[in-house]
């Protein structure tokens, strides 16, 4: 008996038949369904785990930047010691170059702010009111009324989570106090003023939230002891990604003053997190590594079990070619079920993980992903079709190769010694 010449065609329907038929064994064959499920488990899992790291960590570094600059200056120009800084002259000047949206001139400085709780150390910073409307992250969350009050009443806008560990809010009082006040005969006396607190705002992350306060440019300038200027002019581009076109006419405005740009100034901030973001993916990796290795097993195990099938199949005609594609189907079945349904479901956890984290959240009684530690409020994933395709490219190429060894054995199978010694 010949099989027919239609079942001899490269990855005919017989063929899928058979192997598809391999990887649903009898009862007395269990332990090999069991290998090949965890094979399948092991690559689903491994996958869909690369998935949502990957778009975390994507998230996490872009949100993370995102309100960096949504609030910093894409470029700073810093004053050097105590020499005021020529701000209206570099904006004056910077306001005639393509693609450079604002120069805000700012003045800040360490102080001790007091409200009805406790008292902390805040980052206090001078700007005029109509730069910080201009300033789309903050401007976006104020509080009602903010910028109205910070002009008229010439009060202080907050941070949400510094307003609350102060226990103030708007219409209350905030004290700051800095060492470096008035020179009297008897030394120096450290100034303490109040302002009224004009509103809050909130941006999501905690390093600002919880440790910004913003002053009228004016009343900063009196507070910190600068007589005119200002201590630093922060720049926005349209462009932040590719700062390098700017910089020329930036450093010509800033004379011999440094000039530095988000990423010097964040520097070591985006190396940790692409080197975080490299480290975990090669961890990761390694369980779909791991699965790769179980199919081989598996597979192995499948070919002695079935070394008699592959004799019949022999003696009825099928060449090694179509033994070796039968077993490849087999093995490559399981890589691509668990690839795909592990690239489905990591998308569908991603887009749903910040429920998730709440739920376990709730359910554990602890607060996952503190905003106090990783800085943003929120879980953030972004994911890159890019990398989802890479992931999954990675996944079938290792299962591939883990097929060929166990189908060239099946292929080099010898029918007359499988059947003698069966």
């Amino acid at each position: 008996m010949k099989v027919d010449a239609d079942y001899s065609r490269p990855f005919s329907a017989f063929e899928w038949r058979v192997a598809l038929r391999y990887l649903h064994p009898r009862s007395q064959e269990g332990f090999v369904s069991v290998i090949a499920g965890l094979s399948f488990l092991g690559i689903m899992l491994g996958v869909a785990t690369l998935v949502v790291v990957m778009a975390v960590m994507n998230g996490f570094r872009s949100e993370l930047i995102g309100r960096i600059l949504g609030v910093h200056g894409h470029f700073i120009v810093q004053a050097v010691g105590d020499a005021p800084l020529d701000a209206e002259r570099i904006a004056a000047e910077l306001a005639e170059v393509e693609g450079i949206r604002a120069a805000v001139p700012l003045v800040d400085g360490q102080a001790l702010a007091s409200g009805a709780r406790v008292s902390r150390g805040v980052l206090a910073r001078g700007i005029r009111v109509e730069d910080l409307g201009g300033i789309a992250l903050l401007a976006d969350n104020l509080s009602p009324g903010a910028l109205a009050g910070m002009a008229g009443e010439g009060g202080a806008i907050l941070g949400s989570r510094l307003a609350r560990a102060l226990g103030v809010a708007p219409g209350g009082e905030v004290s700051l106090l800095v060492p470096e006040g008035a020179s009297t005969p008897f030394g120096v006396v450290p100034r303490l003023l109040s302002f009224p607190v004009a509103g809050v705002f909130e941006v999501g992350m905690s390093e600002i939230d919880g440790n910004v306060l913003f002053l009228p440019l004016e009343t900063a300038r009196e507070f910190f002891n600068v007589a005119e200027g200002a201590t630093r002019v922060e720049i926005f581009v349209d462009e932040p990604e590719t700062p390098e076109i700017y910089r020329p006419a930036i450093q010509r405005a800033a004379g011999p003053l440094p000039v530095r740009d988000w990423r010097q100034i964040n520097a070591t901030l985006s190396s940790a997190l692409e080197v975080e973001r490299n480290v975990m993916f090669l961890i990761l990796a390694m369980i779909v590594l791991v699965a790769a290795l179980n199919i081989i097993s598996g597979m192995i195990m499948l070919v002695k079990d079935k070394s008699r099938d592959i004799a019949v199949l022999r003696a009825m005609g099928a060449g090694r070619g179509a033994i070796l594609r039968i077993f490849l189907i087999a093995g490559a079945s399981i890589g691509i079920s668990g690839t795909l349904i592990g690239c489905s479901a990591g998308v569908v956890f991603c887009w749903n993980i910040e429920t998730v984290r709440q739920w376990l959240s709730r359910l554990s009684g602890t607060e996952l992903f503190s905003p106090e530690v990783y800085y943003l409020s929120e879980l953030p994933a972004k994911m890159d079709g890019s990398e989802i395709i890479g992931v999954a490219a990675m996944a079938l190429t290792l299962s591939f190769l883990a097929t060929l060894y166990p189908s060239w054995r099946a292929a080099s199978l010898d029918p007359v010694k499988a059947l003698r010694y069966e």
